[in-house]
């Protein structure tokens, strides 16, 4: 029998994986690491510095470039040894992940253990992953040049491949548990389409405030200061206008702050309307979850900002945002089988 409990154990495998990248993702981000390496090279840098010797001359390396220049030039070598880490295991993990994915899918393949649509799905796995290793590389690229920071642009796309790299991991092993099909309400599915387009969304703007630093200002809520619910700064930073909402630390903050309250309100509508279908054990549960994540990520997300993003809140908001979509991808799944 192909597709067999070893496949669907490679695939969570793979999930739990793209988890903890996820992780140490958000904590280089958040303790300004992910400059500290200022080469790509793929197999050397597996291997971090050995003697005082490596570590002077990587040091020495780091200060040609805009990140200590500008930001870290009190920084002293026991200094760089710490971000140096999280920027090499968050590199790490990366290499493990494609060797995790690579060497099984090879071995299933060789072996006969993957249908033909798995196959097929398992080939398109291995091709988010090969661009999401690119787009890391994209996105240090953007801080070695004039500037002590990466766009944040390019870390929107990396953070949100690898979820959607995560998602899509999970959806085919969820597959190959549940292969057969239930009868489904095709609008209620629509709706948990269109909740999951809102939370992709959602994601995106959250890269965005992460990768300005957004998160540092307006630190009160619901208003954003001065019990304003749009501050001045929203639509003058940028110009013209719509930049704001994409460039401006204000503009980009006030979308991902309201926003969040369409994604509490998709999923309030579709456990709403749930309650009007004949639902599953399965279908049930998982909306019930879903609207008990919404409400702890929207409880995450404004700690996080009154308090001005410390790091175990900064990571543990981004921890609730990979629950929240792999419990949409799941009730997704549910209603699309």
């Amino acid at each position: 029998m192909k597709d067999n409990k070893k496949v669907v154990y490679w695939l969570f495998t793979g999930c739990v994986l793209i988890f903890i990248m996820v992780i140490v993702g958000g904590i280089t981000r958040l303790t300004d690491s992910g400059l500290s390496m200022t080469d790509y090279k793929l197999l050397k840098e597996t291997i971090p510095p050995l003697n005082e010797e490596e570590w002077i001359a990587e040091f020495e390396n780091y200060k040609q470039y805009p990140e200590y220049q500008k930001l870290h030039s009190h920084y002293e070598l026991e200094d760089f040894k710490k971000i140096y880490f999280w920027e090499w295991f968050h590199r790490v993990i990366g290499r493990v992940i494609g060797l995790v994915f690579i060497f099984p899918f090879l071995y299933f393949l060789l072996t006969r253990q993957l249908s033909s649509s798995t196959t097929k799905k398992a080939l398109v796995l291995l091709a988010l992953g090969a661009f999401q290793g690119f787009l890391g590389w994209y996105m240090v690229k953007s801080g070695l040049v004039d500037r002590p920071s990466v766009s944040h642009f390019r870390l929107a796309a990396h953070l949100t491949t690898a979820f959607i790299t995560f998602a899509y991991t999970f959806w085919v092993a969820l597959d190959l548990i549940y292969p057969k099909r239930n009868r489904i309400n095709k609008k209620f599915r629509n709706l948990v389409r269109i909740g999951m387009g809102i939370l992709l969304i959602q994601i995106v703007w959250g890269a965005f405030v992460a990768g300005l630093d957004a998160g540092l200002i307006h630190n009160t809520w619901p208003t954003m200061n001065e019990g304003k619910i749009i501050h001045e700064t929203v639509y003058i930073e940028q110009e013209p206008l719509w930049r704001n909402f994409v460039e401006g630390k204000s503009g980009v903050q006030f979308v991902h702050r309201y926003m969040a309250f369409f994604v509490v309100g998709i999923i309030g509508l579709i456990w709403y309307r749930s309650r009007k279908l004949t639902l599953t054990y399965l279908q049930n549960n998982a909306i019930n979850a879903l609207l008990a994540l919404v409400f702890l990520q929207f409880v995450l997300g404004v700690f996080t900002l009154i308090l001005a993003v410390p790091l175990w809140l900064g990571v543990a908001h981004q921890v609730g945002a990979f629950f929240l979509l792999a419990g949409m991808t799941f009730t997704l799944h549910r209603f699309s089988r």
